[in-house]
């Protein structure tokens, strides 16, 4: 993952705190409590995440990752390195410049024109690539942050290659979550007639999601995932090199109708041309 604004971090009190730990499961599309946890058999809706699986082959990975090493990479915060592809942005002043942005790299044309082959996916168009680079040697990791929202628009896509790891999900709001009994997957265990469904509450601010994401695979953040739940990668789940590729596309405000749509044309040509090195 990768924050190219100032992001909005949890306190750091609260990343000291105990965790309520939840793990994702996309077959459900709910967050389970842990094994051996107060929560076992408990879960909760958690909507906005798509997961797709062997986006790219091996082949087309290590092809990728060769051309993203033949270029330079640059050091960025927590023993990460980066790739940039995409406008200058002042985001506290709200302004960008085109500067050397001259579009996304070559190579990834085919997975873009492979995302809309894909059901939430068939209008997405990225404006911004971001490649990091992680390792554990460097003792990579990315703080809990909200991407920015003012020239990102809804959609979140990240390419994870080389290893797997675990996106954690938290969120700072007040209240409480509603737990219900974790969904069953298969036949139908029970025979008919009313089920009162037990609940529980937990608070929001001491809940963690764990979603695993494997090599190859495909990570799409919407709604109340991309703005509400913060991101983030922890040092402990970076066990070998990882390169993630992640993809943004434009917010309402430059789209057509949109106040700053003339630029937000520019933004999408120059981006798709797909002849960009990294700015």
């Amino acid at each position: 993952m990768h924050v190219t604004n100032q992001p909005s971090l949890c306190p750091i009190s609260r990343l000291l705190q105990k965790k309520y730990h939840f793990f994702y499961c996309p077959d459900t599309g709910w967050a389970e409590g842990a094994e051996d946890s107060d929560f076992e058999g408990w879960a909760f809706p958690f909507p906005g995440v798509t997961l797709i699986k062997d986006f790219v082959t091996p082949e087309e990975e290590a092809e990728m990752v060769r051309l993203m090493d033949s270029d330079p990479w640059k050091l960025s915060q927590s023993g990460r390195r980066k790739q940039d592809y995409g406008p200058k942005v002042n985001f506290r002043k709200q302004k960008l410049k085109m500067a050397d942005f001259h579009g996304l790299p070559s190579f990834s044309q085919k997975v873009v024109q492979r995302m809309g082959l894909y059901s939430g996916l068939e209008d997405f168009r990225p404006v911004e690539q971001c490649n990091l680079d992680y390792s554990p040697e460097r003792g990579s990791a990315i703080d809990p942050h909200l991407d920015d929202a003012w020239l990102w628009g809804e959609r979140l896509v990240s390419l994870n290659l080389l290893s797997a790891t675990v996106v954690s999900m938290c969120r700072e709001a007040p209240g409480s979550l509603l737990l219900c009994a974790a969904p069953f997957i298969g036949p139908d265990p029970s025979e008919g007639g009313s089920i009162t469904a037990p609940s529980r509450t937990v608070p929001c601010q001491e809940v963690e999601v764990a979603i695993s994401v494997p090599c190859r695979s495909l990570l799409v953040l919407t709604g109340a995932a991309r703005h509400q739940w913060t991101h983030a990668i922890h040092r402990r789940h970076i066990k070998a090199r990882r390169v993630c590729a992640t993809f943004r596309e434009l917010s309402s405000e430059f789209l057509p109708g949109g106040k700053q749509q003339e630029l937000g044309l520019e933004l999408l040509q120059a981006a798709l041309s797909f002849q960009g090195r990294p700015v």
